[in-house]
């Protein structure tokens, strides 16, 4: 896991989620798990909210709540998380990708997106798995977008999972876990 470098308050204020809150007051109440996705047409992110459904009870008894980013509008997003099972979770829209760079994650390479272990990563999760293959749409988001989780407290960033390659698969429990004040 790789840290990231300060970002100050001013972004988790203005940073809104679907329900009217912003980051800063989210974070302050309780840690947040901030998931930024890859775009709703990728096999991976598919995958992800498969996981994150199966996982989510775990998270949140750790007291930390689930905020996800996306670059799709809020009643796109809103039906992959119906599809998905997780209704009512918190999300944000970044259609321009802004908080994307605000937090260091950046555009793809060719063997980040489409490297061998990416590919056989995409067939087990999309034909063995079920979540299907790409869906390139630009109302789903940018193809080329890596995906990053920040756990959050306070309005600081305590701990980080960088995707090194669009196939990763983190252990969101595991994440949750070691972030949790005994």
């Amino acid at each position: 896991m790789m840290l990231l470098k300060s970002i100050g308050k001013e972004y988790f204020e203005e940073m809104y989620t679907n329900e009217g809150a912003n980051l800063l007051e989210v974070s302050s109440q309780k840690p947040v798990m901030l998931i930024f996705l890859r775009h709703f047409g990728c096999t991976f992110c598919r995958e992800s909210l498969a996981d994150l459904a199966e996982q989510r009870a775990g998270i949140e008894e750790t007291g930390m709540q689930i905020i996800f980013v996306h670059m799709a509008e809020n009643p796109v997003a809103e039906d992959y998380f119906k599809k998905y099972k997780l209704e009512g979770v918190a999300h944000i829209s970044d259609t321009a990708c802004r908080y994307y760079r605000t937090f260091g994650l950046g555009k793809g390479s060719f063997s980040q997106l489409y490297g061998l272990r990416t590919w056989m990563r995409g067939f087990e999760a999309g034909v063995v798995k079920g979540h299907g293959g790409p869906e390139l749409n630009p109302t789903l988001g940018d193809s080329t977008q890596m995906p990053g989780i920040f756990v959050i407290r306070n309005g600081e960033i305590i701990d980080s999972y960088i995707h090194k390659v669009a196939s990763a698969r983190p252990d969101y429990l595991k994440l949750a876990r070691c972030c949790v004040i005994p």
